[in-house]
């Protein structure tokens, strides 16, 4: 079983998005760890409590959140259009994404960049839900 790191870059660059996902999200319940918390180190440190549906009380809590698909609405292809651009994933990708909703569209992000994505997805007929 072992193999060298750049093998199992290799590898990693071979798999769909959707599987690396999977991997990933596999790796972060059997370590109890988060991808994201190591990607946004200082964006972590606000802290406070998140929830609601937004407003300006809101933006001094959390400094990142996480986008949630809570459902695709009428437009469905809309929204996976949405989808797409907003995460890079390819089709097949993205429609499971909006299929399986409720389903996190993008984790710990900035709050900015989140009110932008929702305001998207809802343009193009989703439920959204920032946590």
């Amino acid at each position: 079983m072992a193999t060298s790191t750049q093998e199992w870059i290799d590898e990693l660059k071979s798999i769909s998005v959707l599987e690396l996902a999977e991997r990933i999200k596999a790796l972060e319940e059997e370590f109890g760890v988060s991808a994201a918390a190591v990607a946004a180190p200082v964006a972590a440190v606000g802290g406070g409590a998140a929830g609601g549906d937004g407003g300006a009380a809101e933006d001094e809590g959390s400094s990142t959140v996480d986008v949630i698909l809570a459902g695709a609405g009428d437009k469905k292809i809309q929204v996976i259009k949405v989808v797409r651009s907003a995460t890079g994933l390819g089709l097949k990708e993205a429609k499971a994404l909006v299929d399986e909703a409720p389903k996190p569209v993008k984790e710990g992000i900035e709050r900015e960049e989140a009110d932008k994505l929702k305001a998207e997805l809802e343009e193009a007929g989703a439920t959204v839900e920032l946590k």
